[in-house]
Order: structure tokens, then sequence, then C-alpha cells
């Protein structure tokens, strides 16, 4: 839960989703219990029963308070799983929303800022009335910006359809959906504190719910689980795969100019052990196809010599939109199956699995992880689970699935914008 050495600043902004909550994953298991949303998630949980952090387990129970001053509140259209990059800007664009340009004056009004495991609460500091009352479960991201916290909460949408959501286009696939995201921001010297309490809040919660239910805390040790992972080889059949100079290859390819490539790329998927994109469709007729050298689920390396690993998604659709003047395109890919191979080994059900799934794309994954080892990556659409299809099956069926699994787990997953295109879900947009 510590913070990078030296001042915070904009661009070092802290999301503390990542680092606190879904990821007290590096220490604390937030599963679906705590946030109700049936994730199957693991953490490693710690083998003191005080919750390391900067307060008292017990005083976050009853509830601690900050003072703060509340600069104000906006709203944003987020997707429902963003990008750790698209947090962070959410975050600055919060901020610069409600915080008035340096030398005008700021509207704020002093709070005090009460934090527990059950909520989280804004009262006036003169009146001591209820300005805000938040579940902690409602609670999405966190960040700290230098002396400024924003916190971010989604709102909760019932089965019915609700405003909340806001389709771009009608029956548009649930990662395209936009939801509104409520951004509260407060000033406070305190900042970096307030996102560690807040933080600890959960795994302290965690921690109450495994007493509630039988389970002392103490029978999953940092140590043990540590253990467990130092004897795992890291399994990942891109290591083979990509070291074989046969998958590697330097294409030319033709096409007239005005002419666009014709393909859809798709992220790796954040855990791949080279990020870069994946061709997902190409379009018939267009160059790409004409060729007859390229296949879906090729990983392009870099194009007319510049390299793509590495690079943002959006980055890499605009150097190939670039390509449209040009007759000849030299490609360099390493040919690869449109589906991902997994291997989870997982000894006993205590250990859990070390990543979140929600109808059927995994979420987050803890790093370091078994999870992460086997070769799981964020962003993929699960196709099977030990040679069973999991394509049709509801989402609390691939839960069980997999909470139940022990030994060797086999999975076979592919990035899920590809499998919203090859499932005909999704419109292609060829570039």
């Amino acid at each position: 839960l510590n913070c990078a050495p030296g001042p915070p600043t904009p661009l070092s902004i802290l999301v503390r989703i990542e680092h606190n909550f879904f990821v007290l994953q590096k220490k604390y298991d937030l599963i679906a219990f705590i946030f109700s949303c049936s994730f199957v998630s693991l953490s490693i949980h710690s083998p003191s029963l005080s919750v390391p952090g900067p307060c008292e387990p017990e005083d976050l129970i009853d509830g601690i308070i900050f003072a703060a001053n509340y600069l104000g509140s906006t709203q944003l259209l987020s997707e429902r799983n963003p990008s750790k990059n698209i947090r962070m800007m959410q975050a600055q664009e919060a901020v610069s929303r409600v915080k008035s340009p340096e030398g005008d004056a700021q509207t704020l009004t002093e709070v005090d800022l009460f934090i527990s495991t059950l909520r989280i609460k804004v009262l006036n500091a003169d009146t001591q009335e209820t300005m805000m009352d938040n579940a902690l479960r409602t609670i999405s991201y966190i960040a700290d910006i230098g002396n400024i916290v924003v916190l971010m909460a989604r709102r909760r949408m019932p089965r019915t359809a609700s405003q909340d959501c806001i389709e771009t286009t009608p029956g548009a696939p649930e990662a395209k959906k936009q939801y509104r995201m409520i951004c509260h921001v407060f000033e406070s010297e305190d900042a970096q504190l307030i996102a560690q309490s807040i933080g600890q809040s959960f795994s302290v919660a965690y921690q109450e719910f495994l007493r509630a239910n039988g389970i002392n805390p103490e029978d999953l040790s940092q140590k043990e689980y540590s253990d467990i992972i130092n004897t795992q080889e890291m399994y990942n059949d891109d290591l083979i795969h990509f070291s074989n100079s046969e998958n590697c290859k330097e294409l030319q390819l033709e096409k007239h100019k005005g002419e666009i490539l014709g393909v859809v790329i798709v992220e790796s998927g954040w855990g791949s052990i080279l990020p870069t994109v994946i061709l997902a469709n190409m379009m018939n007729g267009g160059p790409a196809a004409r060729s007859g050298k390229l296949s879906i689920g090729d990983q392009i390396m870099s194009i007319n010599n510049t390299s793509l690993v590495g690079l943002p998604l959006a980055t890499c659709q605009g150097i190939i939109k670039g390509l449209k003047n040009q007759v000849q395109v030299k490609l360099n890919i390493v040919s690869c199956p449109p589906v991902t191979t997994v291997l989870i080994k997982r000894p006993d059900l205590k250990y859990q699995l070390g990543f979140s799934v929600q109808n059927g794309i995994i979420c987050s994954l803890m790093r370091g992880g078994i999870a992460e080892r086997g070769g799981v990556r964020v962003g993929h659409r699960i196709i099977e689970i030990n040679g069973q299809s999991v394509v049709a099956t509801a989402h609390e069926k691939i839960v069980q699935a997999l909470s139940n699994s022990v030994g060797e787990i086999h999975m076979k997953t592919m990035p899920a914008a590809m499998f919203r295109l090859l499932t005909g879900q999704e419109t292609p947009m060829y570039i």
C-alpha cells in the first residue's frame, strides 16, 4: 500500500482500485461476497489478525474521521471495465472539472470524512449534517493526486433498463455500454492516508467476512502462498511459440493507393508475455485478406519498421490508418492461433485463483499469482474450462466451475473483442 517515493504529481496518480482494492490482490481477496458480483478472485491473506495499514483494524470497524475540504462532484460516462489508463484519465478529468484554475477562488466546504468497514460518509464539519452516505462496496475506484482525493462510484443498476446505462447503439454489447460514474473530489493534507485507510477498510471487511463464515484468516498465510508460487514455473505457450523462428515472419503486402489495409486489431491482453496487437478480423477483398499471408490471431510486432510492442491500441490503429496512401506495407508478425491456452496449478481449494471474471470475461489479475503464472490475461473471454465449452454457460456456473476446480486447471481464452467479432455480436470497423 506504500506510495512511490517523492511528491505525488498528476503524472504519478495512483489509482487505488489497482493498488488497494482489487489488488488488495497483492494481499487481500475482494471477492463477490464484498462486491456482490460473484467475482472469482484471489489474494494473499495476512497471517496476522491485524491488517497492515495506517489504522487499527478495530478503529475501522467503528469508523474513523479525517478532516477534508469537499470541492464538488461530477459525473462521467465510463465503460463497465475501463483500462487502468482510462481510470487515471477519468480521475484527472474529474479534478479538472471540479477544481478551480490556479489563481481563481475555489468553492469548498469543510467536511468530516467518515470511513469504516461498512460505509463512507461525508458530514458537514459545522453542522454534522450528512452530505453523502455510500456503502463501502459501492466505491469502485479511489485515486490520490497530491493533496486531492477522488472517490469514484458507478451507480448500481437494477435488472430492468435504467437511465444510468446509456447504449451508444441499440443492442450494443455489454462492454460497449456506457455507465454513469459519480466522482467526488476532496482536498486534504492526509490525501494519501485517506486512500490507504479506505484500502485497509476493504481488507478488514474481508477478514470480518471470513470469520463470520467460520474461516480463520490465519489459515491463508502469505508465506504459505508464496512458497507455493515459488515452486511453480511460469506456464505460457508464448514462451515456446515466440522463440520458434518458424513462427516469426516478415511479410510484404501490396495495396492500392488510398485503400485501407482492411483489418481489425485488438489488444493482446494485460498479462500476455509480449504486449502488442492481435489481428482479429480481415475485410473480404481487402489487401490483408487478398495477400493470403495473414491469419486471425496473428500478433503484429511492427509495421514498416515501427514497433507496435507496448503501444496503446489507439496508437497502433493510428499507425495502420496512416498507411492509406502507401502501396507497399512491410509487416513483422508472429503467427499465433486465435485461442490462448492456459494452465493453472492449484494445489488446494484454499488457494483462490488470483483473477476475477464477469460474464465470462477476465476483469482483473493478481500480479505474481498462480493465474498469471498459468497464462491468464485480462480482457480475454473464457472459451473452455477443462475441456468443456463455456461459451453459452451462465456466469454463475462459470464461477462455480472455477471455484471448485483443483489440481491442473486447463482453460482456453481469446480477446473478448475478437470473440464478439467472430460470433457476430459486434460489427467490424476495418482500418
